[in-house]
Protein backbone atom coordinates (compact mmCIF):
# COMPACT_ATOMS: atom_id res chain seq x y z
CA UNK A 1 0.00 0.00 0.00
CA UNK A 2 1.23 3.50 -0.81
CA UNK A 3 2.74 4.88 2.47
CA UNK A 4 1.84 8.59 2.66
CA UNK A 5 -1.84 9.46 3.23
CA UNK A 6 -1.54 12.26 0.64
CA UNK A 7 -0.01 9.83 -1.95
CA UNK A 8 -2.65 7.23 -1.13
CA UNK A 9 -5.46 9.74 -1.69
CA UNK A 10 -3.90 10.91 -4.99
CA UNK A 11 -3.57 7.33 -6.30
CA UNK A 12 -7.16 6.54 -5.38
CA UNK A 13 -8.39 9.64 -7.21
CA UNK A 14 -6.67 8.45 -10.42
CA UNK A 15 -8.25 5.01 -10.06
CA UNK A 16 -11.66 6.61 -9.47
CA UNK A 17 -11.46 8.54 -12.78
CA UNK A 18 -11.13 5.25 -14.74
CA UNK A 19 -13.51 3.17 -12.61
CA UNK A 20 -17.28 2.74 -12.72
CA UNK A 21 -17.95 0.97 -9.43
CA UNK A 22 -21.02 -0.70 -8.01
CA UNK A 23 -22.74 0.66 -4.90
CA UNK A 24 -20.72 -1.72 -2.75
CA UNK A 25 -17.56 -0.54 -4.44
CA UNK A 26 -18.39 3.09 -3.66
CA UNK A 27 -18.83 2.23 0.01
CA UNK A 28 -15.52 0.42 0.03
CA UNK A 29 -13.77 3.38 -1.62
CA UNK A 30 -15.31 5.82 0.87
CA UNK A 31 -13.98 3.74 3.73
CA UNK A 32 -10.48 3.70 2.22
CA UNK A 33 -10.48 7.49 1.63
CA UNK A 34 -11.78 8.08 5.15
CA UNK A 35 -9.03 5.89 6.42
CA UNK A 36 -6.57 8.11 4.58
CA UNK A 37 -8.02 11.18 6.24
CA UNK A 38 -7.91 9.54 9.63
CA UNK A 39 -4.31 8.64 8.97
CA UNK A 40 -3.52 12.24 8.04
CA UNK A 41 -5.21 13.51 11.18
CA UNK A 42 -3.30 11.05 13.29
CA UNK A 43 -0.01 12.29 11.88
CA UNK A 44 -0.75 15.96 12.80
CA UNK A 45 0.78 17.24 16.02
CA UNK A 46 -1.96 18.34 18.42
CA UNK A 47 -2.08 22.13 18.95
CA UNK A 48 -0.75 23.22 22.28
CA UNK A 49 -3.54 24.43 24.52
CA UNK A 50 -2.79 26.97 27.22
CA UNK A 51 -4.90 25.83 30.16
CA UNK A 52 -3.63 28.41 32.62
CA UNK A 53 -5.73 31.57 32.29
CA UNK A 54 -4.40 34.77 30.78
CA UNK A 55 -4.68 37.91 32.89
CA UNK A 56 -5.59 41.31 31.45
CA UNK A 57 -5.45 44.06 34.07
CA UNK A 58 -7.07 47.31 32.87
CA UNK A 59 -6.00 50.11 35.19
CA UNK A 60 -7.06 53.74 34.98
CA UNK A 61 -5.94 56.80 36.89
CA UNK A 62 -8.45 58.62 39.10
CA UNK A 63 -11.50 56.88 37.64
CA UNK A 64 -14.31 57.54 40.10
CA UNK A 65 -16.72 54.65 40.54
CA UNK A 66 -19.55 57.21 40.21
CA UNK A 67 -18.50 57.63 36.56
CA UNK A 68 -19.17 54.01 35.57
CA UNK A 69 -22.82 53.48 34.76
CA UNK A 70 -22.73 49.99 36.29
CA UNK A 71 -21.70 51.61 39.60
CA UNK A 72 -23.96 54.63 39.78
CA UNK A 73 -26.50 52.83 41.96
CA UNK A 74 -23.72 52.35 44.54
CA UNK A 75 -23.10 56.08 44.94
CA UNK A 76 -24.85 57.94 47.74
CA UNK A 77 -25.72 60.62 45.18
CA UNK A 78 -27.23 58.47 42.41
CA UNK A 79 -26.70 61.09 39.70
CA UNK A 80 -26.38 58.81 36.61
CA UNK A 81 -23.55 60.86 35.16
CA UNK A 82 -22.62 58.90 32.02
CA UNK A 83 -22.79 55.67 30.06
CA UNK A 84 -19.87 53.24 29.86
CA UNK A 85 -21.12 50.34 27.71
CA UNK A 86 -17.89 48.33 27.59
CA UNK A 87 -17.22 48.57 31.31
CA UNK A 88 -20.86 47.69 31.86
CA UNK A 89 -20.39 44.65 29.63
CA UNK A 90 -17.66 43.40 31.98
CA UNK A 91 -20.02 43.90 34.92
CA UNK A 92 -22.84 42.02 33.16
CA UNK A 93 -20.52 39.15 32.29
CA UNK A 94 -18.64 39.18 35.59
CA UNK A 95 -18.64 40.45 39.17
CA UNK A 96 -18.79 44.00 40.50
CA UNK A 97 -17.10 44.58 43.85
CA UNK A 98 -18.87 47.32 45.79
CA UNK A 99 -16.45 47.77 48.71
CA UNK A 100 -12.99 47.81 47.18
CA UNK A 101 -10.97 50.22 49.33
CA UNK A 102 -7.49 51.56 48.60
CA UNK A 103 -4.68 51.74 51.14
CA UNK A 104 -3.38 55.26 50.41
CA UNK A 105 -5.47 57.29 47.95
CA UNK A 106 -2.82 58.71 45.64
CA UNK A 107 -1.41 57.53 42.32
CA UNK A 108 2.15 56.27 42.87
CA UNK A 109 1.62 54.62 46.25
CA UNK A 110 -1.43 52.70 45.00
CA UNK A 111 0.58 51.39 42.06
CA UNK A 112 3.35 50.23 44.37
CA UNK A 113 0.77 48.39 46.47
CA UNK A 114 -0.49 46.54 43.39
CA UNK A 115 3.03 45.51 42.40
CA UNK A 116 3.96 44.19 45.83
CA UNK A 117 0.79 43.20 47.70
CA UNK A 118 2.08 45.35 50.57
CA UNK A 119 1.14 48.63 52.24
CA UNK A 120 3.18 51.79 51.63
CA UNK A 121 5.21 51.39 54.83
CA UNK A 122 6.17 47.85 53.78
CA UNK A 123 7.05 48.55 50.12
CA UNK A 124 8.76 51.89 50.79
CA UNK A 125 6.67 54.05 48.44
CA UNK A 126 4.70 56.55 50.55
CA UNK A 127 4.10 59.60 48.37
CA UNK A 128 4.14 60.77 44.77
CA UNK A 129 7.70 61.66 43.86
CA UNK A 130 9.17 58.65 45.66
CA UNK A 131 11.18 56.08 43.69
CA UNK A 132 9.98 52.52 43.67
CA UNK A 133 12.51 49.90 44.68
CA UNK A 134 12.17 47.52 41.75
CA UNK A 135 14.61 45.05 43.26
CA UNK A 136 12.06 43.90 45.81
CA UNK A 137 9.66 41.00 45.36
CA UNK A 138 6.78 41.79 42.99
CA UNK A 139 4.02 39.67 41.54
CA UNK A 140 5.16 39.95 37.86
CA UNK A 141 8.56 38.51 38.81
CA UNK A 142 6.81 35.54 40.38
CA UNK A 143 4.60 35.08 37.32
CA UNK A 144 7.66 35.16 35.08
CA UNK A 145 9.27 32.39 37.10
CA UNK A 146 6.07 30.37 36.68
CA UNK A 147 6.25 30.63 32.89
CA UNK A 148 3.96 33.59 32.25
CA UNK A 149 4.95 36.24 29.74
CA UNK A 150 4.44 39.67 31.26
CA UNK A 151 3.97 43.16 29.84
CA UNK A 152 3.06 46.64 31.06
CA UNK A 153 1.89 49.40 28.74
CA UNK A 154 0.91 52.97 29.63
CA UNK A 155 1.16 54.81 32.92
CA UNK A 156 3.71 53.49 35.40
CA UNK A 157 4.32 56.45 37.74
CA UNK A 158 6.80 54.64 39.96
CA UNK A 159 9.79 56.55 38.62
CA UNK A 160 11.86 56.02 35.50
CA UNK A 161 15.15 55.56 37.38
CA UNK A 162 14.99 51.91 36.39
CA UNK A 163 13.15 49.79 33.83
CA UNK A 164 10.01 48.14 35.27
CA UNK A 165 11.18 44.87 36.79
CA UNK A 166 9.51 41.54 36.09
CA UNK A 167 8.26 42.43 32.62
CA UNK A 168 9.27 40.88 29.29
CA UNK A 169 7.99 44.02 27.57
CA UNK A 170 7.34 47.49 28.92
CA UNK A 171 6.44 50.74 27.22
CA UNK A 172 5.55 53.35 29.78
CA UNK A 173 4.81 57.05 30.07
CA UNK A 174 7.44 59.27 31.61
CA UNK A 175 6.01 60.45 34.93
CA UNK A 176 2.41 61.53 34.51
CA UNK A 177 2.78 61.74 30.76
CA UNK A 178 0.79 64.14 28.53
CA UNK A 179 -2.61 63.53 26.96
CA UNK A 180 -1.21 64.16 23.48
CA UNK A 181 1.98 63.03 21.69
CA UNK A 182 3.57 61.18 24.60
CA UNK A 183 7.25 60.33 24.78
CA UNK A 184 7.56 56.87 26.31
CA UNK A 185 10.23 54.48 27.52
CA UNK A 186 10.25 51.15 25.71
CA UNK A 187 12.31 48.52 27.50
CA UNK A 188 14.62 51.26 28.76
CA UNK A 189 14.81 53.27 25.50
CA UNK A 190 12.95 56.50 24.80
CA UNK A 191 10.34 56.41 22.02
CA UNK A 192 8.18 59.14 20.48
CA UNK A 193 4.50 58.91 19.57
CA UNK A 194 2.06 61.25 17.85
CA UNK A 195 -1.62 61.12 18.67
CA UNK A 196 -3.97 60.88 21.62
CA UNK A 197 -2.42 58.99 24.52
CA UNK A 198 -5.44 56.82 25.35
CA UNK A 199 -5.51 55.58 21.75
CA UNK A 200 -1.75 55.08 21.63
CA UNK A 201 -1.67 53.01 24.82
CA UNK A 202 -4.39 50.79 23.36
CA UNK A 203 -2.53 50.50 20.04
CA UNK A 204 0.58 49.33 21.89
CA UNK A 205 -1.38 46.86 24.02
CA UNK A 206 -3.07 45.36 20.96
CA UNK A 207 0.19 45.20 19.02
CA UNK A 208 1.76 43.18 21.83
CA UNK A 209 -1.23 40.88 22.11
CA UNK A 210 -1.39 40.26 18.36
CA UNK A 211 2.24 40.07 17.29
CA UNK A 212 4.75 40.17 20.13
CA UNK A 213 3.82 37.35 22.49
CA UNK A 214 4.11 33.58 22.34
CA UNK A 215 0.58 32.23 21.74
CA UNK A 216 1.50 28.93 23.42
CA UNK A 217 2.23 30.56 26.79
CA UNK A 218 -0.12 32.32 29.20
CA UNK A 219 0.23 36.09 29.54
CA UNK A 220 -0.31 38.84 32.06
CA UNK A 221 -0.75 42.30 30.53
CA UNK A 222 -1.08 45.48 32.59
CA UNK A 223 -2.93 47.87 30.27
CA UNK A 224 -2.74 51.17 32.15
CA UNK A 225 -4.25 54.49 31.10
CA UNK A 226 -3.27 58.00 32.10
CA UNK A 227 -6.91 59.05 31.77
CA UNK A 228 -8.88 60.48 33.45
CA UNK A 229 -6.11 62.16 35.50
CA UNK A 230 -5.98 65.94 35.88
CA UNK A 231 -6.13 68.07 33.71
CA UNK A 232 -8.67 66.00 31.77
CA UNK A 233 -7.82 66.73 28.12
CA UNK A 234 -10.28 65.01 25.76
CA UNK A 235 -9.18 63.41 22.51
CA UNK A 236 -10.23 64.83 19.12
CA UNK A 237 -13.12 62.38 18.70
CA UNK A 238 -14.67 63.35 22.04
CA UNK A 239 -14.07 67.14 22.20
CA UNK A 240 -17.73 68.04 21.69
CA UNK A 241 -19.34 65.16 23.55
CA UNK A 242 -21.77 66.43 26.22
CA UNK A 243 -21.92 69.93 24.68
CA UNK A 244 -25.70 69.67 24.51
CA UNK A 245 -26.32 68.31 28.01
CA UNK A 246 -26.15 69.61 31.58
CA UNK A 247 -24.36 67.33 34.01
CA UNK A 248 -26.34 66.94 37.27
CA UNK A 249 -24.77 68.55 40.33
CA UNK A 250 -24.20 66.81 43.66
CA UNK A 251 -26.16 68.50 46.41
CA UNK A 252 -22.92 69.05 48.36
CA UNK A 253 -21.29 71.15 45.62
CA UNK A 254 -21.48 74.13 48.00
CA UNK A 255 -20.64 72.22 51.15
CA UNK A 256 -19.58 74.41 54.12
CA UNK A 257 -17.96 71.45 55.99
CA UNK A 258 -20.04 72.02 59.11
CA UNK A 259 -19.98 68.86 61.18
CA UNK A 260 -16.42 67.96 60.20
CA UNK A 261 -13.01 68.92 61.52
CA UNK A 262 -10.06 71.05 60.48
CA UNK A 263 -8.90 68.84 57.59
CA UNK A 264 -12.03 69.35 55.49
CA UNK A 265 -11.89 73.11 56.05
CA UNK A 266 -8.19 73.57 55.20
CA UNK A 267 -7.86 71.38 52.06
CA UNK A 268 -6.91 72.99 48.76
CA UNK A 269 -8.77 70.86 46.21
CA UNK A 270 -11.96 72.79 45.57
CA UNK A 271 -13.56 73.46 42.23
CA UNK A 272 -14.30 77.01 43.38
CA UNK A 273 -10.77 78.03 44.39
CA UNK A 274 -8.16 75.49 43.25
CA UNK A 275 -8.86 74.92 39.58
CA UNK A 276 -6.64 76.94 37.24
CA UNK A 277 -7.02 78.13 33.60
CA UNK A 278 -5.31 74.97 32.30
CA UNK A 279 -7.77 72.78 34.20
CA UNK A 280 -10.65 74.78 32.75
CA UNK A 281 -9.26 74.80 29.15
CA UNK A 282 -9.15 78.60 29.07
CA UNK A 283 -5.65 78.22 27.66
CA UNK A 284 -4.77 75.62 24.99
CA UNK A 285 -2.52 72.69 25.94
CA UNK A 286 1.16 72.75 25.12
CA UNK A 287 2.79 70.21 22.83
CA UNK A 288 0.03 69.85 20.23
CA UNK A 289 0.71 69.56 16.52
CA UNK A 290 -0.70 72.33 14.27
CA UNK A 291 -3.60 70.09 13.22
CA UNK A 292 -4.34 69.14 16.82
CA UNK A 293 -4.24 72.80 17.87
CA UNK A 294 -6.67 73.75 15.11
CA UNK A 295 -9.11 71.01 16.13
CA UNK A 296 -8.79 71.96 19.80
CA UNK A 297 -9.38 75.67 19.23
CA UNK A 298 -12.34 74.95 17.01
CA UNK A 299 -13.96 73.03 19.88
CA UNK A 300 -13.08 75.29 22.81
CA UNK A 301 -12.76 78.74 21.19
CA UNK A 302 -16.49 79.55 20.82
CA UNK A 303 -17.31 78.10 24.26
CA UNK A 304 -14.57 80.14 25.92
CA UNK A 305 -15.71 83.34 24.20
CA UNK A 306 -19.24 82.77 25.48
CA UNK A 307 -17.88 82.23 28.98
CA UNK A 308 -15.90 85.49 28.92
CA UNK A 309 -18.90 87.47 27.74
CA UNK A 310 -21.10 86.01 30.50
CA UNK A 311 -18.82 87.46 33.22
CA UNK A 312 -20.08 84.92 35.75
CA UNK A 313 -19.61 85.50 39.47
CA UNK A 314 -20.19 83.64 42.73
CA UNK A 315 -22.12 80.38 42.58
CA UNK A 316 -22.81 80.83 38.87
CA UNK A 317 -19.06 80.79 38.23
CA UNK A 318 -18.62 77.66 40.36
CA UNK A 319 -21.42 75.95 38.46
CA UNK A 320 -19.76 76.82 35.14
CA UNK A 321 -16.45 75.42 36.41
CA UNK A 322 -18.22 72.25 37.52
CA UNK A 323 -19.80 71.75 34.09
CA UNK A 324 -16.50 72.35 32.27
CA UNK A 325 -14.63 70.00 34.64
CA UNK A 326 -17.20 67.23 34.51
CA UNK A 327 -17.69 67.27 30.76
CA UNK A 328 -13.94 67.07 30.15
CA UNK A 329 -13.54 64.35 32.77
CA UNK A 330 -16.37 62.28 31.29
CA UNK A 331 -15.02 62.81 27.78
CA UNK A 332 -11.73 61.26 28.89
CA UNK A 333 -13.62 58.28 30.31
CA UNK A 334 -15.59 57.89 27.09
CA UNK A 335 -12.26 57.51 25.29
CA UNK A 336 -11.15 54.85 27.78
CA UNK A 337 -14.42 52.96 27.40
CA UNK A 338 -14.27 53.05 23.60
CA UNK A 339 -10.69 51.78 23.66
CA UNK A 340 -11.57 49.06 26.15
CA UNK A 341 -14.14 47.98 23.59
CA UNK A 342 -11.37 47.59 21.00
CA UNK A 343 -9.48 45.24 23.31
CA UNK A 344 -12.56 43.20 24.22
CA UNK A 345 -13.37 42.86 20.52
CA UNK A 346 -9.87 41.50 19.88
CA UNK A 347 -10.27 38.95 22.67
CA UNK A 348 -13.56 37.82 21.13
CA UNK A 349 -12.26 37.59 17.58
CA UNK A 350 -9.02 35.83 18.54
CA UNK A 351 -10.75 33.20 20.68
CA UNK A 352 -9.05 34.43 23.87
CA UNK A 353 -12.15 35.55 25.77
CA UNK A 354 -12.97 32.24 27.42
CA UNK A 355 -9.49 31.80 28.89
CA UNK A 356 -8.69 35.40 29.82
CA UNK A 357 -9.49 36.98 33.18
CA UNK A 358 -10.24 40.68 32.61
CA UNK A 359 -9.94 42.91 35.66
CA UNK A 360 -10.96 46.58 35.50
CA UNK A 361 -9.93 49.00 38.25
CA UNK A 362 -8.47 52.41 39.06
CA UNK A 363 -5.61 53.43 41.30
CA UNK A 364 -8.15 55.16 43.55
CA UNK A 365 -11.47 56.94 43.51
CA UNK A 366 -12.02 60.65 42.80
CA UNK A 367 -14.29 63.53 43.74
CA UNK A 368 -16.71 64.68 41.07
CA UNK A 369 -17.93 67.80 42.80
CA UNK A 370 -18.98 66.07 46.03
CA UNK A 371 -18.17 68.48 48.90
CA UNK A 372 -17.16 70.96 46.20
CA UNK A 373 -14.01 68.95 45.48
CA UNK A 374 -11.97 67.29 42.79
CA UNK A 375 -8.89 65.08 43.44
CA UNK A 376 -8.65 62.28 46.07
CA UNK A 377 -6.39 61.68 49.16
CA UNK A 378 -9.06 61.62 51.90
CA UNK A 379 -10.41 58.43 53.44
CA UNK A 380 -13.91 59.73 52.70
CA UNK A 381 -15.91 57.43 50.49
CA UNK A 382 -15.45 58.95 47.02
CA UNK A 383 -11.66 58.61 47.18
CA UNK A 384 -11.41 55.53 49.41
CA UNK A 385 -13.58 53.30 47.21
CA UNK A 386 -12.26 52.33 43.79
CA UNK A 387 -14.05 50.40 41.03
CA UNK A 388 -13.24 46.72 40.68
CA UNK A 389 -14.92 44.55 38.03
CA UNK A 390 -13.78 40.99 37.22
CA UNK A 391 -14.82 38.82 34.29
CA UNK A 392 -13.62 35.21 34.38
CA UNK A 393 -15.70 32.99 32.11
CA UNK A 394 -16.61 29.68 33.70
CA UNK A 395 -15.52 30.79 37.19
CA UNK A 396 -17.24 34.10 37.99
CA UNK A 397 -21.02 33.97 37.75
CA UNK A 398 -22.17 36.67 35.31
CA UNK A 399 -24.01 39.70 36.67
CA UNK A 400 -23.06 39.19 40.32
CA UNK A 401 -22.01 41.68 42.97
CA UNK A 402 -19.90 41.36 46.10
CA UNK A 403 -20.02 43.60 49.17
CA UNK A 404 -17.15 42.09 51.17
CA UNK A 405 -14.38 44.49 52.23
CA UNK A 406 -11.63 44.04 49.65
CA UNK A 407 -8.63 46.16 48.72
CA UNK A 408 -5.97 46.94 46.16
CA UNK A 409 -3.56 45.22 48.56
CA UNK A 410 -5.30 41.99 47.47
CA UNK A 411 -4.59 42.39 43.74
CA UNK A 412 -1.09 40.88 43.61
CA UNK A 413 -2.21 37.85 45.60
CA UNK A 414 -5.20 37.44 43.30
CA UNK A 415 -3.09 37.50 40.14
CA UNK A 416 -0.79 34.85 41.59
CA UNK A 417 -3.68 32.66 42.70
CA UNK A 418 -5.34 32.87 39.28
CA UNK A 419 -2.06 31.67 37.76
CA UNK A 420 -1.69 28.85 40.28
CA UNK A 421 1.38 30.43 41.89
CA UNK A 422 1.90 30.22 45.65
CA UNK A 423 1.28 33.54 47.39
CA UNK A 424 4.30 34.56 49.52
CA UNK A 425 3.67 34.72 53.25
CA UNK A 426 4.98 38.28 53.57
CA UNK A 427 2.30 39.77 51.31
CA UNK A 428 -0.29 41.65 53.34
CA UNK A 429 -3.46 41.03 51.33
CA UNK A 430 -5.41 37.94 50.36
CA UNK A 431 -6.50 36.37 47.10
CA UNK A 432 -9.95 37.36 45.89
CA UNK A 433 -10.38 34.11 43.96
CA UNK A 434 -12.64 32.49 46.61
CA UNK A 435 -14.88 35.57 46.52
CA UNK A 436 -14.99 35.43 42.74
CA UNK A 437 -16.28 31.88 43.07
CA UNK A 438 -18.96 33.05 45.52
CA UNK A 439 -17.24 31.39 48.48
CA UNK A 440 -16.26 34.08 51.01
CA UNK A 441 -14.04 32.52 53.71
CA UNK A 442 -15.38 32.66 57.25
CA UNK A 443 -12.26 34.53 58.38
CA UNK A 444 -12.41 37.19 55.65
CA UNK A 445 -11.53 40.68 56.89
CA UNK A 446 -14.30 42.73 58.43
CA UNK A 447 -12.44 46.04 58.32
CA UNK A 448 -9.81 47.81 56.21
CA UNK A 449 -6.83 49.91 57.31
CA UNK A 450 -5.96 53.15 55.49
CA UNK A 451 -3.13 55.70 55.82
CA UNK A 452 -2.27 58.86 53.87
CA UNK A 453 1.15 60.53 54.31
CA UNK A 454 1.57 63.33 51.76
CA UNK A 455 1.43 66.48 53.91
CA UNK A 456 2.60 69.24 53.79
CA UNK A 457 2.16 69.02 50.03
CA UNK A 458 -0.06 69.86 47.09
CA UNK A 459 -3.80 70.05 47.96
CA UNK A 460 -3.05 70.36 51.71
CA UNK A 461 -4.82 67.21 52.84
CA UNK A 462 -3.68 66.38 56.37
CA UNK A 463 -2.01 63.11 57.24
CA UNK A 464 -4.49 60.63 58.58
CA UNK A 465 -5.15 56.97 59.14
CA UNK A 466 -8.32 55.10 59.82
CA UNK A 467 -10.42 52.00 59.59
CA UNK A 468 -13.54 51.31 57.49
CA UNK A 469 -15.84 48.30 57.68
CA UNK A 470 -18.32 49.18 54.94
CA UNK A 471 -20.75 50.93 57.26
CA UNK A 472 -18.71 52.72 59.90
CA UNK A 473 -15.51 54.69 59.48
CA UNK A 474 -13.11 55.92 62.16
CA UNK A 475 -10.49 58.50 61.18
CA UNK A 476 -7.52 60.02 63.04
CA UNK A 477 -5.95 63.19 61.63
CA UNK A 478 -2.69 62.97 63.49
CA UNK A 479 0.17 65.39 64.25
CA UNK A 480 3.67 64.85 62.88
CA UNK A 481 6.99 66.62 63.10
CA UNK A 482 6.79 68.06 59.56
CA UNK A 483 3.46 69.76 60.12
CA UNK A 484 3.80 73.52 60.75
CA UNK A 485 0.27 73.60 62.24
CA UNK A 486 -0.34 70.11 63.64
CA UNK A 487 -3.79 68.86 64.47
CA UNK A 488 -4.92 65.86 66.51
CA UNK A 489 -8.56 65.18 65.65
CA UNK A 490 -10.86 62.19 65.33
CA UNK A 491 -13.95 61.65 63.20
CA UNK A 492 -16.51 58.84 63.07
CA UNK A 493 -19.17 58.28 60.41
CA UNK A 494 -22.18 56.02 60.04
CA UNK A 495 -22.63 55.55 56.30
CA UNK A 496 -26.05 53.96 56.72
CA UNK A 497 -27.56 57.12 58.18
CA UNK A 498 -25.03 59.57 56.69
CA UNK A 499 -23.87 58.20 53.36
CA UNK A 500 -22.42 61.54 52.30
CA UNK A 501 -20.31 61.82 55.48
CA UNK A 502 -21.56 65.25 56.51
CA UNK A 503 -21.53 64.95 60.29
CA UNK A 504 -18.99 63.21 62.48
CA UNK A 505 -20.50 61.32 65.40
CA UNK A 506 -17.20 60.84 67.24
CA UNK A 507 -17.86 61.29 70.93
CA UNK A 508 -21.63 60.83 70.52
CA UNK A 509 -22.84 58.57 73.37
CA UNK A 510 -25.14 56.74 70.93
CA UNK A 511 -22.07 55.48 69.10
CA UNK A 512 -19.92 54.73 72.13
CA UNK A 513 -19.94 50.98 71.48
CA UNK A 514 -19.13 51.39 67.77
CA UNK A 515 -16.38 53.87 68.58
CA UNK A 516 -14.77 51.58 71.14
CA UNK A 517 -14.93 48.61 68.76
CA UNK A 518 -13.35 50.53 65.89
CA UNK A 519 -10.65 51.99 68.14
CA UNK A 520 -9.72 48.45 69.16
CA UNK A 521 -9.80 47.26 65.56
CA UNK A 522 -7.64 50.18 64.46
CA UNK A 523 -5.03 49.38 67.11
CA UNK A 524 -5.13 45.69 66.17
CA UNK A 525 -4.61 46.37 62.46
CA UNK A 526 -1.76 48.79 63.05
CA UNK A 527 -0.03 46.15 65.15
CA UNK A 528 -0.77 43.32 62.71
CA UNK A 529 0.48 45.34 59.73
CA UNK A 530 3.51 46.61 61.68
CA UNK A 531 2.76 50.25 60.94
CA UNK A 532 5.68 52.43 62.11
CA UNK A 533 4.96 55.14 64.66
CA UNK A 534 5.99 57.91 64.20
CA UNK A 535 6.04 58.18 60.41
CA UNK A 536 9.39 57.26 58.80
CA UNK A 537 11.67 60.16 57.78
CA UNK A 538 11.31 59.30 54.07
CA UNK A 539 7.72 60.51 54.18
CA UNK A 540 9.16 64.04 54.29
CA UNK A 541 11.08 63.62 51.02
CA UNK A 542 9.98 64.39 47.47
CA UNK A 543 8.17 67.02 45.48
CA UNK A 544 6.06 69.39 47.50
CA UNK A 545 7.24 68.09 50.85
CA UNK A 546 9.25 70.12 53.29
CA UNK A 547 11.98 69.21 55.70
CA UNK A 548 11.00 69.25 59.38
CA UNK A 549 11.44 72.65 61.00
CA UNK A 550 14.62 73.12 62.98
CA UNK A 551 14.15 72.83 66.71
CA UNK A 552 14.97 75.94 68.67
CA UNK A 553 18.12 75.81 70.74
CA UNK A 554 16.98 76.11 74.35
CA UNK A 555 20.43 75.80 75.88
CA UNK A 556 21.70 78.73 77.87
CA UNK A 557 24.48 80.62 76.16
Amino acid sequence: MIGSPWKRTLALSRIFRRWRPSAAGILLLAAVVAGGRWGLAAEKKPAKKNKRPNILFVYCDDHAYQAISAYQEVSAYGLKLNETPNMDRLAREGMRFDNCFVTNSICGPCRAVVQTGKYSHANGFFCNGDRFDGTQQTFPKLLQKAGYQTAVVGKWHLGHHMTPQGYDYSEILIGQGPYYNPPMIKNGQRTEHTGYTTNIITDLALAWLKDKRDPDRPFMLMYQHKAPHRNWQPGPKWLNKYDDVTIPEPDTLFDNYEGRGTAAHTQDMSIAKTMNPNDLKLTPPRGLTPDQTETWNKAYGPKNEAFKKANLQGKDLVRWKYQRYMKDYLRCIAAVDDNLGRVLKYLDESGLTDNTVVIYSSDQGFYLGEHGWFDKRFIYQESLRTPLIVRWPGVVKPGTTNDDVVSNVDFAETFLDIAGVKVPDDMQGRSLVPLMKGETPDDWRKAHYYQYYEYPAVHSVRRHYGVADGRYKLIHFYPNEWDPKPIDEWELYDLKSDGKELKSVFGDPKYAGVQKRLESELARLRKQLKVPDPDPPQTARGRGRKKPPKKKDTKKK
